[in-house]
């Protein structure tokens, strides 16, 4: 049996069907797989029953791996493989972390609109999420397709965002939440340079590349560019670009960093187990050098 693809919405997120990740796809399967992933943005496998070995082999299917940034945080210990991110509210131990957990603190960062690993100088091409155990009520994952975003996009904005290098770090985005980096992480992990607008290789859609790790844009005043920052998350963001996954237990859901935003939704994370974990593929260069742009170098040195 060959695997079918369900669209949810015409152009954006679709549901896989019978397709078994815990083995290697077929070469046919592989391919319907990989052209749904360039049109549709955000896959959703239901029903897997995956080790992490198994997660991690499917994911390298799309690239090389990006591992955890969890491991460079100060004082946290690792609960899977080093390759997945552990976005759960899970211990090592198994049990529930508590409500003044440092590690609490810095994944509520998680319920900010992002793109993944935007604030390292390679981001992230793709991410695989999967949801092992899901709390009863909240908990939706929210997805933003920012190709449409543009498309929609009045054109003054589209020239103010073309061509332009906005600064992403860790810091920015988890400063937002009033959580505080270490001096030692923000050394480990600087602003970096990223483009504004992308232009998808595969697909040849152009979109928006926001994050709330974005700080900063070359060339432009703080002030303003925060606004213009904002303005552009404002429209990105409206319902009519927005998909909301409500999972259910043992999905995969992948997305392509490239061309979308997420975010995650509130819930009880005190008294309900949500055992996340996401593996995710490098892209193939910095955003800049795909596109063609050279960061300012006074900009650089400011940081």
């Amino acid at each position: 049996m060959t695997v079918e693809i369900w669209p949810v919405t015409e152009s954006f997120a679709a549901e896989v069907g019978d397709a078994d990740l815990s083995t290697p796809l077929s070469a046919e399967d592989w391919q319907t797989v990989e052209n749904a992933f360039h049109e549709f943005a955000v896959l959703i496998f239901p029903g897997q029953t995956l080790t992490q070995q198994q997660h991690v082999d499917f994911t390298k299917r799309f690239g090389p791996i990006d591992p955890s940034m969890i491991t460079d945080l100060d004082g946290v210990k690792p609960r899977v493989l080093t390759y997945i991110a552990d976005v759960s509210n899970l211990l090592p131990d198994g049990s529930l972390w508590s409500e003044d957990s440092r590690l609490r603190g810095f994944q509520m960062g998680n319920q900010l609109w992002h793109t993944d690993s935007s604030f390292k100088e390679v981001p992230a091409k793709a991410s695989l999420l999967y949801m092992q155990s899901i709390p009863p009520v909240g908990g939706q994952t929210e997805f933003a397709d920012m190709r449409a975003a543009w498309d929609a996009l009045p054109d003054d904005l589209k020239v103010q965002a073309e061509g332009r290098i906005a600064r992403h770090a860790i810091a920015y985005s988890r400063a937002r939440q009033g959580f505080e980096m270490s001096e030692t992480e923000n050394t480990s992990m600087p602003a970096v340079p990223q483009a504004m607008v992308r232009h998808h290789g595969y697909s040849g859609r152009t979109g928006l590349y926001l994050a709330s790790h974005a700080g900063r844009i070359d060339g432009v005043a703080d002030d303003e560019a925060a606004a213009l920052l904002q303005q552009l998350m404002d429209h990105a963001t409206q319902r009519q670009f927005v998909y909301a996954h409500r999972w259910r237990a043992d999905d995969l859901v992948m997305w392509d960093n490239r061309c979308t935003m997420h975010r995650g939704l509130a819930y009880d994370d005190l008294r309900w187990p949500r055992d996340a974990q996401r593996a995710t593929v490098l892209d193939v260069a910095p955003t800049c050098e795909q596109e063609g742009l050279t960061p300012d170098a006074m900009a650089v040195a400011a940081e």
